[in-house]
């Protein structure tokens, strides 16, 4: 009868016990690491997040990754909150190295977009980060075409007359944008490039810089995203000339593409979602699922549209694939241009 006194709650049956457990977790550690599977990925899964979710943004707000960000933290549903940081400068390289040298715990992300995980590299001499290495992906999110916009006071109302200007008046006009790297500027470094015009890029801090001194006219055009010029374009601020994706945009279907006067000319410009390198799968999958859920949302969709936005979601294994052909796609484009960072 000796094994009736080993009871649950006697000190010798306790230790016994403790014995057995130890055991036992140490072989599945052994188990675990003889077959490379991370013990805590279980519980990683089931106890994040356990604090606020910083969502980094890596320009001003206002401008489309902001408003996308904003919107995933207005209807995320994670049992904590989400904290939007605007963390903008170097054509958005502050802000993604911030979160690429951040804990890979799932508590900070990056509203990445094509200039900060595809563009940057090419153009800035020395990278903080590796747009690929130092981050794992979570989810495509939305795309967008850039539109051709021109003060009101230019006189060109299409491509073919704004090539013939720039041509007859070579390094007369400006054109800005948000940042060196930024899709708005290497759009319009594609377009000095098929064109073979030439013209001066005025890099702005962010957008909202920027749109003033085009409705002035100290610049003249911007490739600019399309939530952001679209409607300054409706109100009659400024003159949309075109939109830089192959198909016409269902927000803007009267407005042409560039492509239709210049055959091959593409630029799109995408936001996605990031987490630092090292971040465990199961938060990787849990965030993957909420980034779902949210821009699948209708009120989310309908928003998206207004604004010209797509949504355009992934799987992580999707994401690092486009990203690793759009790497090579705007490598040789900035390689063509000769532009370089300041």
């Amino acid at each position: 009868m000796s094994h009736i006194t080993l009871s649950r709650g006697s000190p010798s049956g306790l230790r016994a016990r403790s014995k057995r457990q130890t055991a036992a977790s140490a072989l599945l550690g052994l188990l675990c690491a003889g077959l490379g599977i991370a013990q805590p990925l279980t519980a990683w899964g089931q106890a994040y997040p356990q604090r606020t979710v910083r969502m980094v943004v890596t320009f001003p707000t206002g401008g489309a990754p902001d408003i996308l960000a904003r919107l995933f933290g207005e209807k995320a549903q994670m049992g904590q909150p989400v904290f939007v940081d605007n963390r903008p400068g170097a054509g958005g390289n502050i802000g993604a190295d911030f979160v690429a040298k951040s804990a890979p715990d799932g508590h900070t992300l990056v509203m990445g977009t094509v200039g900060t995980h595809a563009i940057n590299g090419a153009l800035y001499a020395k990278m903080p980060y590796d747009a690929t290495r130092d981050f794992v992906p979570v989810s495509l999110v939305a795309s967008a075409p850039n539109l051709l916009v021109v003060n009101n006071d230019l006189p060109v109302k299409s491509v073919a007359e704004l090539i013939a200007y720039m041509k007859a008046n070579p390094n007369k006009l400006s054109f800005g944008s948000p940042g060196v790297g930024t899709s708005v500027h290497v759009s319009g470094e594609l377009f000095k490039s098929m064109t073979g015009t030439s013209m001066t890029h005025v890099p702005y801090k962010g957008r909202q810089f920027a749109i003033p001194d085009l409705v002035g006219g100290s610049i003249q055009l911007m490739f600019d995203n399309m939530p952001s010029a679209l409607p300054m374009a409706r109100e009659g601020k400024i003159r949309a000339l075109a939109v830089t994706t192959a198909k016409r945009s269902s927000a803007a279907p009267d407005v042409p593409t560039v492509a239709e006067t210049i055959p091959g000319f593409e630029a799109t410009t995408w936001f996605a979602i990031f987490a630092p390198a090292g971040t465990p799968k199961p938060v990787v999958e849990r965030l993957h699922q909420e980034v779902l859920r949210v821009y699948r949302l209708p009120e989310v969709q309908e928003r998206l549209k207004t604004l010209g936005l797509d949504a355009v979601l992934s799987t992580p294994e999707e994401l690092a694939a486009y990203q690793a052909t759009e790497i090579s796609k705007w490598t040789q484009v900035v390689k063509a241009s000769g532009a370089r960072a300041e």
